[in-house]
């Protein structure tokens, strides 16, 4: 099983003492967000859980504890932005701050483990595309050495994001413009020894030398952990994405970063809602059991090849 800490909220940077309990108690509640009263208990056990992998916009949190996940294989998908608190508003300084747990986080766990991620790309009348790339420039210069690898995206619009995309007075490049940019951001990363790659994104740009990317990476668990894994392609995500399949831990509408192009929130009052209900010690992240509820084991297993095949001879 890989298990996924989360595509639906900050757990490194809100939730991190929650998630080193379930650790300890080797299991964990998650409520089905397609049906509010199905719940199912995950086993955490090192048996079965593969790989871990961590999104966040920062792990500060995280990084005196890590040794409590010396039995778990993991890596990080970490967002690092050139965007102000106009469009991330709760997340730390980037200078002074953000980019500093970056290095310390790979001088930690190796930079194999630490992807960054410049997503999504959003452009207005501010974030242009020469902001973009100066931006860019200037992170990846300060995290050369420090990851080998960037992953882009260009925002989405959604039915949760609809509305402050409009406040924003967001534009949108055409397909020639996007391909022109995303060059130049391919070769910024290379200057700086990163390859670059997309995520979900429809546009093929391996003319840029951008390949499509899978988050949750088959290639890079495998080298991990040091054996493959049979897992196949996640159908839960959008028909672009490459990932294969995990379960992911975290609960909608609990992000307090306040990003503006967020799908994962509803509103920032149904965040204060939830956020209420948070208790380190709960198997369930920011939630209560009711008599309502169904609790089922889920059935997991290690995808873990544990025999040679003649493609490893």
């Amino acid at each position: 099983m890989i298990l996924s800490a989360s595509r639906r909220t900050d757990i490194p940077n809100y939730y991190s003492e929650w998630f080193f309990n379930r650790i300890k108690e080797e299991y964990l509640y998650v409520r089905n967000p397609m049906n509010p009263h199905q719940i199912s208990k995950i086993n955490l056990s090192p048996d079965v859980v593969d790989c871990i992998v961590f999104w966040t916009k920062n792990p500060k949190p995280m990084l005196p504890r890590l040794e409590e996940l010396n039995a778990y294989p993991f890596y990080f998908q970490f967002t690092l932005t050139g965007y102000g608190t106009d469009i991330e508003c709760n997340v730390p300084h980037k200078k002074s701050d953000v980019i500093l747990t970056f290095q310390n986080l790979s001088r930690k766990i190796g930079a194999q483990k630490v992807i960054w991620r410049y997503d999504p790309i959003l452009f207005t009348d501010k974030y242009t595309p020469e902001y973009h790339l100066k931006a860019f420039a200037e992170i990846a210069h300060k995290l050369r050495g420090y990851t080998t690898k960037c992953v882009i995206s260009f925002v989405d619009t959604y039915a949760k994001n609809q509305k402050s995309m409009k406040a924003l007075h967001t534009c949108f490049l055409t397909e020639s413009e996007v391909v022109a940019f995303a060059k130049k951001i391919a070769q910024i990363a290379s200057d700086n020894n990163m390859a670059v790659a997309s995520c979900a994104e429809k546009i093929d740009l391996s003319i840029c030398g951008i390949e499509h990317n899978c988050c949750i990476d088959r290639a890079l668990i495998e080298q991990i952990i040091g054996c493959k894994i049979d897992a196949g392609q996640d159908k839960n995500q959008r028909e672009a994405c490459g990932c294969i399949e995990s379960i992911d831990v975290g609960t909608y509408n609990t992000c307090k970063n306040g990003c503006r192009y967020c799908y994962a929130n509803h509103s920032p009052e149904s965040v204060a809602k939830n956020c209420q209900l948070y208790d380190a010690n709960a198997p369930i992240l920011c939630g209560q059991i009711t008599e309502d509820d169904k609790i089922t084991e889920r059935k997991v297993k290690s995808h873990k090849e544990k025999q040679l095949t003649v493609w490893d001879l």
